[in-house]
């Protein structure tokens, strides 16, 4: 990656090497390429209609730019008007296309968004439902052609010369320190805050991310997009892609993002890890259709994919993972396109298993760990083996130092972390501290470099013992087992740990089957005794793990999963833990009725 000062930099270095698919999505089921040219033309064509419409950078001032706000899917028009935003000088404020309503409101009057841009009827109505109370809001233009909303299409002009020179006279005063975004986190406890990010904070972290791409052997240089863009994660990524002269294709959503990898044979995407737990979900249910030495060859394949190590395997285990490879992972690597080398993962913790089971395939999981704050990546592994390690989400990236605080609390310093967060000095003087910024995260650093992270600070709890339990590590080991969906340990000022878990239905049928157990709804399978029999017996195997107050000692199956649009979720999928905590306070009672359980007990029945 060359060098640059601001992310519209890109443009020029992509004006060096024009391709004819720099942007593709599906357009009425066929898929569109939009050329270098194509794309610039209509980036110039909105800053222009945006700077005559009166969007500017005011006086300088975060608070005096003008903010814009974006509301879509991923979408070629997702990055024509971020990069058309930056030219003008003024600040996107990019929203998730499945934000309630009410957050929509709160976070466009607190940024002050001016003009608006949406994917889709759907959003338009959300948007219109609270203009009302949005007296700064000018305007909404769609992307989609749709009744009673104005098109973006019809803003953009002929350029000129004039015009050109406006852009450019603006854009050449934009420095490296000067806003870009405002991003909304979506916030796991409480109101979201806006993290005010310049040009150098992502574009340092694009630039120190780009190493990543080393010796990944990319033959097309094409990437699948999925993820929200307006994440700081897809959104960074996103530009090492047009920095590096990637090819991005927009996945239609995803549920055809299988289909999509098929057409479009990427070299590498982004993920969070509940797609790999999906993916791996529908490899194990078309390998249970397999019959006699099939069956035991697949299933042998995924025991070898479970023992896989980066460096140090023998002789003859590399010689059996080449014949599990010929065998059954190729047909894995088929089924996602053919090219896919790696798999870079991020926003929550990764099960071991699943990544050594896709690494074994030759699908390369690289997690990482970062924040929004950072803009957002700390640290991720690489492709090296000699610089990825099963348990960490890697190295720390250049530029980027750590160290750990006496309470364990992770501290960072790089040029990705954030000015500030938006009209709130208070909390940012919290978090920021002599130029380090406390992630909340507890965590360690190994002997050879790698980070490893334990738990959210705000996240372990204390039982009524005085003992303080951290419940991340606990839940992400539980779920490896294929029966565990999602699970929530709780026990704050409880005598004793338990947990509430959603099954993998599909998995629990399947065993149901196995063990002649009628399956008729979830409701009734989850009160199933020999079901909940079975669950506690995988629960107290993974007891012996922990000490005696991280031991979970009653369970509560629940039938429904927790979603985002049920509101248990952020849109990242992260658990909100007190929503959840709420919503099963009567179940949470039944579980600690009578408190009769002794922590110390090493398991209960």
């Amino acid at each position: 990656m060359k060098l640059a000062a601001r992310l519209f930099d890109c443009l020029n270095i992509q004006a060096q090497n024009p391709q004819p698919d720099l942007l593709n999505a599906k357009v009425n089921g066929e898929w569109k390429a939009f050329s270098t040219a194509d794309v610039h033309k209509k980036i110039y064509q909105l800053a222009a209609a945006l700077l005559a419409m009166g969007i500017s950078a005011g006086d300088g001032t975060t608070e005096g730019r003008d903010k814009v706000g974006l509301i879509s899917s991923g979408r070629p028009e997702w990055l024509i008007v971020d990069l058309a935003v930056q030219l003008t000088g003024a600040v996107l404020v990019p929203l998730y296309p499945n934000t309630s309503l009410k957050e929509i409101e709160q976070i466009l009057i607190e940024a002050e968004v001016k003009c608006i841009f949406v994917s889709d009827a759907e959003l338009c109505g959300k948007v219109t439902a609270v203009k009302h109370n949005l007296p700064l809001l000018q305007s909404i233009y769609s992307f989609d052609q749709i009744s009673g909303c104005n098109n973006w299409a019809e803003i953009l002009k002929p350029l000129n010369d004039t015009s050109l020179a406006h852009i450019k006279a603006i854009s050449d005063k934009i420095t490296e320190d000067v806003v870009t975004t405002i991003i909304f986190t979506s916030g796991t406890t409480g109101r979201p805050k806006g993290v005010v990010l310049t040009h150098k904070n992502i574009v340092s972290n694009v630039y120190n991310c780009s190493l990543v791409l080393n010796g990944i052997p990319l033959d097309h240089k094409r990437a699948l997009s999925f993820l929200p863009l307006n994440h700081i994660f897809e959104k960074m990524c996103t530009y090492i892609y047009l920095f590096n002269g990637f090819s991005i294709y927009y996945a239609e959503n995803m549920d055809t993002i299988g289909v999509n990898m098929r057409e479009v044979k990427p070299d590498i995407f982004t993920a969070v890890p509940r797609l790999l737990e999906k993916v791996f979900e529908k490899i194990v249910i078309e390998g249970q259709k397999l019959t006699g030495i099939k069956r035991s060859i697949f299933l042998w394949s995924i025991s070898l994919a479970e023992q896989f190590e980066h460096t140090g395997t023998s002789w003859w285990y590399k010689l059996k993972l080449a014949i599990a490879d010929k065998l059954v992972y190729s047909k894995w690597r088929n089924a996602i396109g053919g090219n896919v080398k790696a798999i870079v993962v991020g926003s929550s913790a990764c099960p071991i298993r699943l990544e050594k089971i896709f690494t074994a395939a030759k699908l390369v999981v690289l997690e990482g760990y970062g924040l929004t704050e950072t803009s957002p990546v700390i640290s991720v592994n690489q492709y090296d083996p000699h610089k990825r390690k099963f348990g960490t989400v890697g190295p720390l990236i250049e530029q980027v130092q750590v160290k750990v605080a006496d309470d364990g609390e992770l501290l960072a310093k790089s040029p990705g972390v954030m000015l500030g967060y938006y009209k709130n000095p208070e909390l940012t003087a919290e978090v920021l501290i002599d130029g380090w910024f406390h992630t909340g995260d507890i965590g360690e650093i190994d002997k050879v470099g790698f980070l490893k992270i334990t738990d959210r600070k705000k996240e372990i709890f204390k039982t009524s013992g005085g003992k303080y339990v951290a419940p991340v590590p606990i839940e992400n080991r539980m779920k490896e087992n294929a029966l565990i969906e999602q699970m929530m340990v709780i026990g704050a000022e409880r005598k004793f740990t338990s947990a509430l878990i959603v099954p993998s239905f599909h998995n629990l049928k399947l065993w149901c089957d196995q063990n002649k157990i009628v399956y008729s709804t979830n409701r009734e399978v989850v009160n199933n005794p020999a079901v909940i029999a079975q669950f506690q017996s995988i629960v107290d195997t993974f007891n012996a793990e922990f000490n005696h107050v991280e031991q979970v000692k009653k369970i509560k199956l629940l039938a429904e999963e927790w979603t985002i649009d049920g509101g248990e979720l952020t849109p990242t999928g992260k658990m909100k833990r007190r929503i959840i905590m709420e919503r099963y306070k009567n179940e949470i009672e039944n579980i600690y009725s009578g408190e009769q359980v002794d922590s110390a007990s090493p398991s209960a029945h």
